[in-house]
């Protein structure tokens, strides 16, 4: 009888495409990739922070001047911006933890 044992956290990633984990946290931005990896950790802290930057955009919106269209698109801008920063960030993070694992580090 072979026994066979279930793969490491380390043999899953980098068994990963690291190319698909990539472009699952770009295009949609809320760390898709991260399940793909089997990350957990860094799945939740992902969504914890998108999750925050919609409260306080949600907060900023609520706060701002009805009449004024230019705070609307302002706000607009900001949310879309934060969201841009937090998917390239992990993007870049997914990418180099499989980088980082097939090299030995």
């Amino acid at each position: 009888m072979i026994s066979q044992d279930p793969p490491s956290h380390q043999q899953i990633l980098a068994a990963s495409a690291g190319w698909v984990a990539v472009v699952l946290n770009l295009l949609p931005g809320l760390g898709t990739g991260y399940l793909y990896q089997r990350r957990w950790r860094a799945y939740w802290i992902t969504s914890v922070a998108s999750t925050l930057w919609f409260v306080l955009g949600a907060s900023l919106a609520g706060q701002a001047d009805p009449l004024d269209p230019l705070a609307e698109q302002q706000n607009q801008i900001t949310g879309l911006i934060g969201l841009i920063v937090i998917a390239v960030i992990s993007s870049m993070e997914a990418g180099l933890a499989v980088r980082n694992v097939r090299s030995g580090e």
